[in-house]
């Protein structure tokens, strides 16, 4: 699990996405959230390597100014993103 923990610390995103993320952990709910994220609610283990990648497909749009890019979706990707990596430094290896 360290790998998807170092992506997750190396990633860069603007500072205003970030703050919003941080703002929103409160409310974040597990099993709601990632089924409306990813389709399903994976295992911890699985979770954080799907929101990864689904990260990075909605950084990539963004970057590219693509007209179907949505930041209330990237920064609930961010969300959960913070909230499981949160889980996965808790929950011993």
């Amino acid at each position: 699990m360290t790998e998807p923990l170092s992506l997750f610390a190396s990633l860069r995103r603007p500072r205003l996405m970030i703050r919003a993320a941080r703002a929103g952990l409160a409310e974040y709910r597990r099993d709601r959230d990632l089924k409306r994220l990813l389709g399903a609610t994976p295992a911890p283990e699985r979770a954080l390597p799907a929101l990864l990648d689904a990260e990075a497909r909605a950084e990539q749009t963004r970057q590219t100014g693509d007209a179907a890019y949505s930041i209330a979706r990237h920064v609930e990707l961010l969300i959960a993103l913070m909230a499981e990596a949160r889980l996965a430094a808790r929950t011993p290896a």
